[in-house]
């Protein structure tokens, strides 16, 4: 999967300077995403820029799952340029993307994954929380970087605002109890930003 992401090693810089130029986002403590070695970076979807408020916060790159949809597109080589993972979010289970998830992190990188698997339109802080999450930190040994988005993505933005919370070490929890205690970090994350 590495070397899939040489358009992301590009775009990077670039992407990076006019999202901050642009949006003006606050970013908390983005020193928890690991300088090297595998973790799986998970939080809450808003909006359809989330992924690269991500990608903004570390010069690692990030293999983001994204809808199997922006593959199958016109775009499709864009988003397999940059390193992104496809899932079908019809599927009752997406098994090739859990297996491309944890070749990646058995390779040392870091996974963005939404655990909602799409985008929250409720009033609902966070919609339930599927375990691909949890599963891929469990298989290859690697911690949680939760993290909460709030804010609008507006032109020089005054409250747009992600913030990461100490990585998460599941190894030794059930998936179900891993799951909660992700879910409940990240509302946590959610409710500090709101303030």
């Amino acid at each position: 999967m590495k070397k899939d992401s040489y358009l992301y090693k590009v775009l990077r810089p670039i992407f990076t300077f006019i999202f901050k130029i642009y949006y003006n986002p606050t970013i908390i403590n983005k020193e928890y995403i690991p300088k090297d070695g595998s973790a799986v970076i998970a939080g809450n979807h808003k909006h359809a820029l989330d992924p690269i408020l991500v990608d903004v916060c570390t010069k690692r790159v990030v293999h983001t799952l994204a809808k199997k949809e922006l593959h199958d597109g016109a775009f499709g080589w864009f988003f397999r340029a940059i390193g992104t993972i496809p899932v079908d979010l019809h599927a009752q289970k997406n098994r090739e993307a859990l297996v491309s998830a944890i070749q990646c992190l058995n390779d040392g990188a870091l996974i963005n994954v939404s655990p909602e698997a799409k985008r929250n339109y409720t009033n609902e802080i966070l919609l339930p929380f599927k375990f691909g999450a949890v599963v891929m930190a469990q298989r290859t040994d690697s911690k949680i970087v939760p993290y909460s988005i709030t804010g609008d993505y507006k032109f020089r933005s005054k409250n747009l605002k992600i913030m990461f919370g100490e990585p998460i070490d599941v190894s030794k929890l059930t998936a179900e109890d891993a799951n909660e205690l992700l879910f409940e970090t990240v509302k946590e994350l959610i409710q500090k930003g709101r303030k």
